[in-house]
């Protein structure tokens, strides 16, 4: 069962009852969901949680957060971290955090895509996108540090808001959880590297071929914007279009709008590595 959305103009408050024997109900934490509508004003839902609920949060965490076929979480592991937890809603172009802030949690991607920006004298440049299963905001929690980066949702997005003082213990807790984080956080450096290797000695040509390959899905499409491939990148909208059309001239590729559809790995992969 998901939380009510409020509609963008008002915040409204409900509470759920539990489907449970009252007696259980002592045994059982609270959920808590915050809704952030696009004003920037919080909604926040409390209710007693209830066993479907819990299981669906786990059931999720269990096939999609880090490597499903590394240690796999027991039902009980995956329980625990969706009740450490706080499952918040945010509203397109709304922020999980912003760069500096103070580092008090970090998110587990659920539902949505979410873009990491940084600030600087010359605009915002993006250092990545990343969509569900992911993870934001670890390091510099984990560092104590304020946040390297804005973390903002570009689609409507759902995540469990993991605060620090009830993450750490629950990684010293339970070491399959601790190596599960730690696999999806070396994934994500693994695509963070392979970003920097892309912009090195490369042309744009070949650099736009490595990202339309890395980030199709398995139906084979990319849905990014020209726009966006140019920010990722640090090339000129320009540039990328040029490439693109190269692409889609040779049969590598189709694309239509905030969307672009591989082809042809195989003509797409000789062109990432001319």
């Amino acid at each position: 069962m998901s939380p009510p959305k409020p509609a963008p103009s008002m915040v409204r408050e409900r509470e759920y009852s539990a489907r449970i024997p009252e007696s259980s109900t002592t045994d059982r934490p609270n959920v808590r969901y915050m809704t952030e509508v696009g004003n920037g004003s919080t909604g926040e839902c409390v209710g007693t949680c209830m066993e479907r609920l819990d299981d669906q949060h786990a059931a999720w965490l269990a096939r999609t957060f880090g490597r499903t076929d590394y240690l796999p979480l027991t039902h009980d592991d995956a329980i625990a971290l969706s009740q450490a937890g706080t499952v918040v809603d945010k509203y397109k172009g709304t922020h999980l955090f912003r760069e500096g802030g103070d580092s008090d949690a970090a998110f587990v991607i659920q539902e949505g895509e979410v873009e990491l920006y940084r600030m600087s004298l010359s605009g915002r440049s993006v250092v990545g996108r990343v969509g569900p299963g992911a993870v934001v905001g670890d390091i510099a929690m984990f560092r104590d540090q304020p946040y390297l980066s804005s973390a903002r949702a570009v689609t409507a997005v759902r995540a469990l808001r993991l605060e620090r003082g009830a993450l750490l213990p629950l990684l010293l807790a339970r070491p399959v959880i601790a190596m599960r984080w730690l696999v999806t956080g070396l994934g994500q450096l693994e695509a963070t590297q392979r970003s920097l290797i892309r912009l090195m000695n490369r042309t744009v040509l070949e650099q736009v071929a490595d990202l339309l390959l890395d980030e199709q899905d398995r139906f084979g499409e990319v849905k990014l914007s020209q726009a966006t491939i140019a920010e990722l990148l640090g090339a000129s909208r320009q540039s990328v279009n040029e490439a693109l059309g190269r692409l889609k001239d040779a049969g590598s590729i189709d694309t239509g709008y905030r969307r672009i559809s591989v082809l042809d790995s195989r003509a797409l992969g000789a062109a990432s590595s001319m």
